[in-house]
């Protein structure tokens, strides 16, 4: 098992292969989407896993929501921009497919 963990890992620092680099990724990160997956995982990093207190710690951030604008994040706002996100993303994906 650990031989091929260490091809996966081979494979993941290949650079012959650029456009792999984020091949689930249909478009790239915005700026405030990548501000948001930084701050969520800082917020998670401390083992706060309760979304309503993860917004609360957005909130407490000030960070601007990526699709909306607003800072005012709370339980709804955290589940409407993460849906919007991951649906742009997902029709990307769609449309520019593997390798993007």
């Amino acid at each position: 098992m650990d031989a091929f963990k260490d091809r996966l890992s081979q494979r993941a620092r290949d650079t012959s292969r650029p456009a792999l680099a984020h091949q689930s990724l249909g478009r790239p990160l915005s700026g405030p989407e990548q501000a948001l997956a930084a701050a969520l995982m800082e917020v998670m990093g401390t083992r706060e896993h309760d979304f309503a207190a993860v917004a609360a710690a957005l909130k407490a951030k000030g960070l601007a929501a990526p699709v909306s604008g607003r800072t005012d994040w709370d339980l709804a706002l955290l589940e409407s921009e993460l849906k919007a996100i991951n649906a742009d993303l997902d029709a990307a994906y769609a449309e520019n497919g593997y390798g993007a």
